[in-house]
């Protein structure tokens, strides 16, 4: 029985030790008990994993469902590694048993082996997370003591032992002995941990109950007649004790009422003690007995809840290093924080609730809501007076009535009914539908009940919410030092003499709701601990926030998404009139789904970024019935590429060696490639690119070389390293050394830049690490510009030393125009306006000499004069390009007296530097040979043997690559890792349903990147070519059909016969 009392649930609320908040990873039945449960259900889909994280976040623990017959899948893993990155305890539960014995056909010894498979299986996982958090810890611990390594003199003896020898790591594996696993049939209505047997069997047989809870499950047998528990010996053919005493009971039973061996069941239920209906004995339906005699006997819900409550954490057990986790964001560590905050750490763990506890709140979630669900909102049942008084003006109004009508004086109301009997029938309702309109809220709210409500779901970690209380919003980016820079007199400063402060707002509770399923239930306050939703924080939160009655909390670490969104689609309304609803209802359903993003790209249009084609349905259904209510057209998947470049080719595409073969044919190539570069720009044989600005005033050589795979991987990885140290940089630029380095932040970046020096080794990789200028695009992606000008030096790593370079502030603003000319070059790359990845552009001379010529001084002075105003408009094509520094006041005055000539005809010098830089990298990537990048989603699917060349017949088809292929232990289900082009799995889950009926189902999760290896812009060379290709090598090319599709959509000019014949056209009809 699940409580439903609120009186009742708001004292259990108080009892914070008695408060369980879990997910469930997959369905259970409810149960009863005195504590306080929250169960929160999330989604299963690997699409859907971002609606787990959310929940994850707000839980102390969780039930992982793992199905009996199919074992371990793809998405058990990945909630697994979800619940150890978020510190939370897990419990797990086997269901489907029943299907061993009904469709399997297992015996009870076949069914304990395939059991016990599972659990290794699931274990094996669990300690692979486990190994690699102890081997991280090892290797910070190694990297602080370098220092201390360094210092000292002498002999070094290394330490092979890798710290798991010491650390105890029984409490994290499941086993059943533990009390952390129980076996269920959910849909029989059964399920039992061996502790619920271990107390029956300790008054049968006379053992001891602990004796019994370590030896139910594993290799052990009883010796009746000794009384005593023994290991199983093999060869005497003994059964272990959890077949003998456990399984064969459920088997038989099982076999007694498939069979429908009336006197064996009655038997069963006699000894068991149960009281079976007679409507259910007579039924006809096996599974309704089996359910009715195992639900009594074994009942699920009392198995599943006293293993959540024994075994899972309640609030006041957190542990001290999720505090720590939850409280750093990005780079930060936990000493780094200022003392004000660390001490907020006592009150996580006290979880307290006192009038001095500070409150602290994460919102997780905002979830949508119709209106009318609110309490406030709905109507409210009358009192028996109210229904009187109202009863009696009904009458009194019909009387009235009457008496007009017949021309006599009005009756009275306290008249007998008489008169009301003999009225017309026709006018009786009125009294019901005066009480109807009475439970409807007035006609101002009625019309906000259309529109959608937002809810937040929170969890309170300490302090007391309060209905009225005021509290800060703290956005995902809010700092509490920065707060302490702005707001000298501290965090104690009243809340409404603040200045302005980025990332914090403050807002009032409005109304705090408990969650009862779909019911809403209001509250006047919450104690710590609890789960409760919050409204009235649309206009405040986006997805998810922290909310803390004092500035001095920092924000909770950003939730940790498996998925990433790659599928785009752009929308846009039927009927063009109802785009304000379009872009109203997009806004929302951005703030109801965690993991959906939205962008109005340049062209204007408005496009949803979701993680796959499930989730893409389910944003178009919501958006279409719930938050736009609007017809909308839906493109074509607008599917994301990168450009890059690689190394030239050994061999030709009929793998004949380039160089050796007798050229038989002009090279168009050759040709259309001289005639892209125009006049002006020089090309070196080994891809050197110089040009000149159009003022002539300075010389650029740029040389464009790919990088290995590695190198970008690193640079994928630590890209909040890198926007961090970016951010360090322009501090120390502006002069602020407020912000110092924390030496956490220190190490992690000597780390990153000690990785980049091993994969760039070689002649040509030489000191390149140290000359790294930028990285881009958005200053943090996978591509890097390396300045080896020996006029002007400056790096990335100078803001992590805390000292800028010397020749910084005398060349600075040019330098900016150049980095925003490779950000530019980078953000879209010449193919079809991709961004581009893994590239290093070298730029190996920068020519001032012409600019700092006695005659060039004023016109510099005049151009840097407009650049103040310039140069943020030439950057604006890039979004986080770097505004140019204001000239001093001097120079300012100074450029009021230059001639302006030059400059209204080539315009500022800045804006002339980044468009050449810009060109220069464009052009140096396009002298070496390009490739297109597409994006790849590993492809797990589980199928039965039968049908494994369907499988491989459509993964074929839509350039597939199958990696690996294993049998299932005891099964004769296969599972195939592949990975899939994202370009081509649009349809694929379907077609590999329909195509296996349904035995095969695959889950798509975005990977990586990966090289088209074909070039889009081949043409054949040789005489080999021409014979396997033929002239015009008009056989599909992978990547040039990628290339020309996106080059449409952007509408760029694409190279293509649209009409091959042009004759006219001649039917036999009139041909005559």
């Amino acid at each position: 029985m699940v409580l439903s009392s609120l009186e009742k649930m708001i004292q259990l609320q108080k009892r914070t030790a008695n408060i369980r908040n879990i997910c469930v990873l997959a369905h259970v039945d409810h149960g009863e008990g005195e504590y306080l449960i929250n169960l929160i259900d999330s989604p299963g889909h690997v699409d859907f994993s971002s609606e787990v994280s959310t929940a994850v976040r707000i839980c102390d623990g969780c039930i992982i469902v793992v199905d009996a017959v199919e074992g371990v899948c793809p998405q058990t893993q990945a909630v697994l590694r979800q619940a150890w990155l978020e510190n939370i305890r897990p419990v797990l539960v086997i269901n489907k048993i029943d299907r061993l014995i009904v469709e399997l056909k297992f015996t009870p010894l076949e069914a304990y082996s395939h059991l016990k498979n599972i659990l290794e299986q699931i274990n094996a996982l669990t300690g692979t997370l486990f190994t690699s958090k102890v081997l991280e810890e090892r290797a910070e611990r190694e990297t602080e003591s370098q220092v201390n390594r360094n210092s000292e003199q002498g002999e070094q003896v290394y330490d092979w032992s890798a710290g798991l020898e010491d650390t105890d790591d029984s409490h994290l594996y499941f086993s059943p002995e533990q009390g952390n696993v129980v076996f269920t049939s959910a849909i029989d209505g059964w399920g039992f941990g061996i502790e619920h047997f271990a107390k029956i069997y300790s008054q049968k047989i006379g053992i001891k109950k602990e004796v019994l809870l370590k030896t139910l499950w594993g290799n052990y047998y009883i010796n009746m007649k000794a009384k005593k528990i023994m290991k199983v010996d093999q060869a005497k053919g003994k059964k272990p004790l959890f077949v003998q005493l456990i399984l064969e009971n459920i088997w038989s039973l099982y076999d007694a009422v498939l069979k429908k061996d009336k006197e064996k069941i009655d038997k069963i239920v006699t000894s068991l003690g149960l009281k079976i209906g007679a409507r259910e004995a007579r039924h006809s339906d096996p599974k309704v007995q089996i359910n009715a005699i195992c639900s009594q006997w074994l009942p699920i819900s009392q198995a599943v809840l006293a293993m959540v409550c024994q075994k899972l954490p309640s609030p006041l057990d957190i542990t001290a290093e999720r505090v720590e986790k939850l409280m750093c964001t990005g780079p930060q560590t936990f000493d780094s924080l200022p003392l004000e905050t660390q001490a907020l750490k006592a009150a996580f763990m006290k979880c307290g609730s006192e009038d001095s506890a500070p409150v602290i709140i994460f919102v997780s979630k905002m979830f949508a809501v119709d209106a009318k669900a609110l309490p406030q909102n709905k109507p409210r049942p009358l009192t028996q007076e109210e229904i009187a008084q109202r009863r009696a003006r009904a009458r009194q109004r019909h009387a009235e009535k009457l008496a007009a009508a017949q021309g006599q004086a009005p009756l009275e109301p306290t008249q007998d009914g008489s008169v009301l009997e003999t009225s017309p029938r026709g006018d009786e309702p009125e009294g019901d539908e005066q009480q109807v309109e009475s439970m409807i809220p007035p006609p101002g709210p009625q019309e906000e009940n259309n529109q959608e409500s937002f809810i937040a779901f929170a969890r309170v970690f300490s302090g007391v919410a309060r209905r009225g209380k005021k509290i800060f919003v703290l956005g995902p980016k809010y700092s509490p030092a920065e707060f302490l820079q702005r707001v000298p007199s501290g965090f104690s400063t009243p809340a409404d003499d603040l200045p302005p402060v980025p990332h914090l707002a403050c807002c009032t509770l409005e109304s705090l709701y408990l969650l009862m399923g779909r019911e809403l239930e209001d509250l006047e306050e919450v104690p710590p601990g609890n789960v409760l939703g919050i409204g009235g924080l649309q206009d405040f939160v986006l997805k998810s926030a922290t909310l803390c009655s004092l500035p001095s909390c920092p924000p909770f670490i950003p939730l940790n998404f498996e998925a990433t969104p790659i599928v785009r689609v752009a929308v846009e309304p039927k009927h063009p009139s109802e785009m304000p609803q379009l872009v109203k209802g997009m806004k929302l359903l951005n703030q109801a789904d965690p993991c959906v993003q939205i962008l109005i790209q340049e062209t204007g249009e408005h496009v949803l970024v979701t993680a796959g084609e499930v989730h893409l349905q389910r944003c178009l259904d919501d958006l279409k019935e719930r938050f736009a209510k609007i017809q909308i057209s839906v493109s074509e998947p607008i599917i994301p590429f990168r450009e890059t470049i690689t190394k030239p080719p050994k061999v030709d595409m009929v793998n004949e060696e380039i160089g050796k073969q007798q050229k038989v044919a002009v090279i168009h190539q050759a040709k259309e490639d001289q005639s892209k570069v125009p006049e002006g720009v020089q090309v070196d044989a080994d891809g050197l690119v110089t040009m000149t600005t159009p003022n002539k005033l300075a010389t650029l050589s740029v040389r464009a070389m790919p990088l290995p795979e590695e190198v970008t991987q690193i640079l994928e990885e630590n890209c909040d390293l890198i926007r961090s140290m970016e951010q360090l940089t322009c501090s120390l630029n502006e002069g602020k050394n407020g912000q110092a380095v924390h030496q956490k932040v220190q190490e992690r970046i000597q780390e990153f830049k000690r990785k980049l020096e091993e994969h760039l080794t070689g002649r040509k990789w030489r000191n390149t690490v140290d000359q790294i200028w930028s990285f881009g695009p958005r200053k943090c992606g996978p591509n890097i510009l390396v300045s080896k000008s020996e006029d002007f030096q400056n790096s990335v790593w100078a803001g992590a030393t805390g000292r800028a370079s010397k020749d910084a502030s005398r060349h600075r603003d040019l330098g900016n125009s150049i980095v925003s000319g490779f950000q530019l070059a980078t953000l879209s790359g010449p193919m079809c306006e991709e961004p581009l990845m893994g590239v290093c552009f070298v730029l190996e001379k920068w020519d001032l000499s012409k600019l700092e010529e006695p005659g060039a001084g004023d016109k510099q002075n005049q151009e840097q004069g407009d650049q103040v105003e310039a140069g943020p408009r030439s950057s604006a094509g890039e979004d986080q390009a770097p505004q140019e520094e204001r000239p001093e006041p001097g120079e300012k005055r100074t450029s009021q007296r230059g001639d302006s000539s030059l400059v209204d005809c080539y315009g500022p010098f800045s804006g002339q530097l980044i468009a050449t830089m810009k060109e220069a990298c464009r052009y140096a990537l396009q002298v070496k040979p390009q490739r297109l990048m597409a994006a790849m989603y590993t492809c797990d699917i589980m199928a039965t043997g039968d049908v494994l060349g369907r499988v491989y017949a459509v993964l074929s088809k839509r350039e597939g690559r199958v990696l690996q292929e294993e049998m299932k232990e005891g099964t004769d289900m296969f599972i195939i890792k592949a990975v899939l082009p994202v370009a081509e799995s649009f349809g694929f889950a379907d077609e590999i349903r329909k195509r296996t009926s349904g035995l095969a189902s695959p889950q798509l999760v975005f990977s990586h990147w990966e090289i088209i290896p074909s070039d889009p812009f081949w043409v054949p060379t040789t005489e080999e070519e021409y014979l396997h290709f033929g002239e015009k090598a008009d056989s599909e090319n992978q990547a040039r059909k990628y290339m020309n599709a996106v080059r449409k959509r952007k509408g760029l000019h694409v190279e293509e016969k649209i009409v091959e014949h042009a004759e006219k056209q001649r039917t036999l009809s009139k041909n005559k």
